[in-house]
């Protein structure tokens, strides 16, 4: 089906934006309460069918949580879904036992049960919030929420201060989520569970409202399960200023594409100075609108950029680090064969057989055993290599890391990121300081690849 020519031939109109916002309920003992249950939304357009989804407080996305640098964040989350869940608190450098991963960091949330999630946000920056028990089920079902982190002295009007969850969909003939895909072998093998439809914030084809002669601050969050966004932003007059939460020196210029993986985040500031209705779109060989930036009226807005102070994260030193491979294999369209190096074919059937088609540094899933045990306080680089016929996007818990190098060759900018993505036969190397004790996860954001096997976890003693 083509998914984009039924989509314009049904759509009738657009709706504005409803931006996510802090709602969550405060309790007597000073925690939020942040729900998980089953509703319902429609996806596509006001004359198409629900979509049954799970959600947070009966939002989609979940209610925006904003604090400030340094604030104790403490959210109270209940389980009134049939089926066991958690929270990860996605970018978010806290303590190892908050960092809600079922089965490594704490048992998942039972159906009618609760957990408290209590931490200090150390860093500014744009984060966000998802499940963590069967994400590849439960992500895509709408359990996920932005996670805002401001400065102490906000640098941006708050109507300027624009979150933007981007999410894709897999809907049927009737604009409904298809259910009944969820855990296809298929897309576990191959890509991942990529949708074909995409909404701002859950609305379909969103208004944007800007203000003219303003500074505006967007915070972009790929929460896809596996779609990879390309976004132009200069052919809306944006700048980049960040990525993964993490601010530059300066903003830049982009004169090409900016890949925003599952996961990553990117930060924009854009000043419009017309009264003119902007595109917002997805590159995807093609420019294909799924939102617009309208621009109004407004009062005369500063005329000068003041950008939010960086965060100071731990430099790695190079000279001393613990060196590691990453090596990422299997998959379907030929990836399977670098697992005959050391497998038979009767276990590479039992392989798949078992759901398992990808494996890290040769093992598939989760051992008993970490991938390493580190000190606290080493510096760690990672030299990964993918050998699969796909992307990936590889995101390392508990830590920012440090992109060094692409292919052999040196990066002009080795910005911070928590989540990079590796191209087919790419190797990428990335460096980060080991300082936050416990044990934490590595694993591909293509969250069908991670279930079936792209998953380890390292500790930090």
């Amino acid at each position: 089906m083509d998914r984009r020519t039924f989509l314009n031939g049904s759509l009738t109109g657009a709706t504005a934006a409803m931006l996510p916002r802090f709602s969550l309920a405060a309790t007597a003992d000073g925690y939020f309460e942040l729900t998980a249950a089953k509703g319902s939304r429609r996806l596509f357009g006001d004359d198409d069918e629900l979509s049954e989804l799970w959600l947070y407080n009966d939002r989609l996305p979940g209610p925006e949580i904003r604090v400030k640098r340094g604030e104790r964040v403490k959210v109270r989350f209940v389980n009134t879904l049939d089926t066991p869940t958690s929270v990860h608190w996605h970018g978010i450098r806290i303590d190892n036992a908050m960092d809600g991963v079922a089965g490594l960091t704490q048992d998942a949330v039972a159906p009618g049960e609760s957990f408290d999630y209590d931490f200090v946000a150390p860093d500014s920056g744009t984060y966000w919030y998802h499940a963590h028990n069967m994400s590849w089920n439960q992500v895509p079902r709408g359990l996920a929420g932005p996670l805002i982190v401001a400065d102490e002295t906000p640098a941006f009007d708050p109507d300027c201060d624009i979150t933007m969850m981007l999410s894709d969909w897999r809907l049927d003939e009737d604009g409904r989520l298809d259910t009944n895909s969820f855990g296809a072998r298929h897309d576990f093998s191959h890509a991942g569970r990529l949708g074909n439809w995409l909404t701002v914030n859950g609305n379909s084809l969103p208004d944007i409202r800007l203000k003219k002669g303003h500074w505006h601050r967007l915070r972009l969050i790929n929460s896809s399960a596996s779609r990879i966004l390309d976004l132009a932003p200069a052919r809306f007059g944006a700048r980049l200023i960040g990525l993964d939460g993490q601010l530059f020196d300066a903003p830049r210029e982009i004169d090409d594409l900016v890949q925003l993986s599952p996961a990553q985040r990117m930060d924009l500031i854009l000043k419009p100075e017309t009264s003119e209705t902007l595109p917002f779109e997805l590159m995807t060989g093609q420019a294909f609108t799924f939102a617009n930036f309208v621009v109004e009226d407004a009062n005369p807005g500063s005329a000068n950029l003041k950008l939010p102070p960086k965060n100071t994260l731990p430099e790695p030193d190079l000279e001393n680090a613990l060196k590691l491979p990453l090596d990422m294999a299997g998959g379907a369209m030929g990836g399977m064969r670098a697992l005959m190096r050391t497998r038979s074919e009767d276990d590479l059937r039992q392989m798949m057989s078992e759901g398992q088609f990808w494996t890290l540094n040769d093992t598939a899933g989760m051992s008993e055993q970490p991938m390493v045990t580190v000190k606290r306080g080493q510096t760690v680089v990672l030299d990964s290599l993918n050998e699969t016929s796909f992307p990936h996007a590889m995101h390392i818990h508990g830590h920012h890391f440090r992109v060094l190098e692409r292919n052999g060759r040196e990066l002009v900018h080795q910005d911070w990121r928590d989540t990079f993505t590796s191209e087919p036969n790419e190797q990428v190397k990335i460096a980060f300081v080991a300082d936050n004790p416990g044990k934490w996860l590595i694993h591909c954001h293509m969250l069908g690849h991670a279930a079936s096997g792209m998953m380890t976890w390292f500790e930090v003693t």
